[in-house]
């Protein structure tokens, strides 16, 4: 029979551990991690002799003091020690959290983007929280958000619904990105009974012209039962792993499809598609199991 003074021994042990991994979830993770997750594969359709490295980063959520300005410029210096031939921003750069100190404007977290540099240039899309974020964006109904206009001024284009062709070595390929899937919230106020994309894969795809490999950005994975063959790897962020994930998979995952698409590499009939757990931290300053890291992808 456990004595008196062993129950409090253990439940004293009980509640230092709670408050250690607590403090591990809260803080050392969020803040403290930064890891790079790597990924090597020649999808179906890509052209022979073209070897490609993409640096993706996603879901920054720029906030005091869980994603400042000096943090970002930090991680854009990590990224760029990858020599990515591209890098690719999949959105969600506004905070999209309460327990925040301070907000991060626009003007300086696309100031620490700026620092980013590839080959065949940083390009990026826009992610639900830019959009939620904006109320003038909301009102609208669509148009633009700030982040389009704070990206677009440090000289980092925007795919909305947009599709454009590079090369390297000669050999070509085409960079897609989405627009938001969830960019419009309901309510009266907006005139809105329900959550609307504005996301257009069809008319995306249309602007593809030949036969040279897809990479489609896209924030939220749930587009990728849609996506065709013809698309050769899309990457997605949105989920941030779930933030919490034990023994690969989360109790939580902010997509229709649950753990279907919550992380990684998913191949599905052939198709690929890698979703990056991201960065920063939605709704809470909460990660276990899934650090913030930077996706490193090596086609060909």
């Amino acid at each position: 029979m456990i004595t008196r003074r062993g129950f409090f021994k253990v439940l004293g042990g009980g509640i230092a551990g709670v408050m250690s991994l607590g403090g591990y979830a809260f803080a050392y993770e969020p803040l403290a991690r930064l890891g790079i997750a790597r990924y090597r594969l020649t999808p179906p359709g890509w052209t022979p002799g073209l070897k490609l490295r993409v640096v993706a980063l996603a879901d920054i959520h720029a906030c005091e003091p869980w994603m400042s300005e000096s943090r970002i410029t930090a991680i854009c210096h990590r990224a760029n020690e990858l020599e990515g031939d591209v890098t690719v921003l999949l959105g969600d750069y506004a905070s999209g959290m309460n327990m925040v100190t301070q907000y991060v404007h626009s003007s300086r977290w696309s100031k620490a983007l700026a620092t980013l540099q590839a080959p065949l240039g940083v390009h990026a899309i826009m992610g639900n929280h830019d959009w939620w974020e904006d109320r003038t964006a909301q009102k609208n109904g669509g148009m633009e958000t700030f982040g389009h206009r704070a990206l677009a001024g440090v000289g980092i284009p925007v795919y909305g619904n947009r599709a454009v062709r590079l090369e390297k070595d000669g050999r070509g390929f085409w960079l897609a990105g989405l627009e938001d899937q969830l960019a419009l919230l309901p309510g009266t106020k907006w005139g809105r009974t329900r959550m609307l994309g504005l996301d257009d894969l069809d008319g995306t795809m249309a602007q593809v012209t030949d036969d040279a490999p897809v990479i489609l950005l896209a924030h939220e994975p749930d587009i990728f039962p849609r996506v065709p063959e013809r698309v050769s790897l899309t990457l997605s962020g949105h989920t941030h792993g779930g933030q919490i994930r034990f023994l690969g998979r989360s109790p939580i995952v902010p997509s229709r499809y649950g753990n279907r698409y919550a992380y990684g590499h998913i191949v599905e009939e052939g198709r690929n598609i890698i979703v990056s757990g991201g960065l920063g931290c939605s709704i809470a300053p909460v990660r276990f199991g899934v650090p913030p890291e930077i996706v490193v992808i090596d086609l060909g």
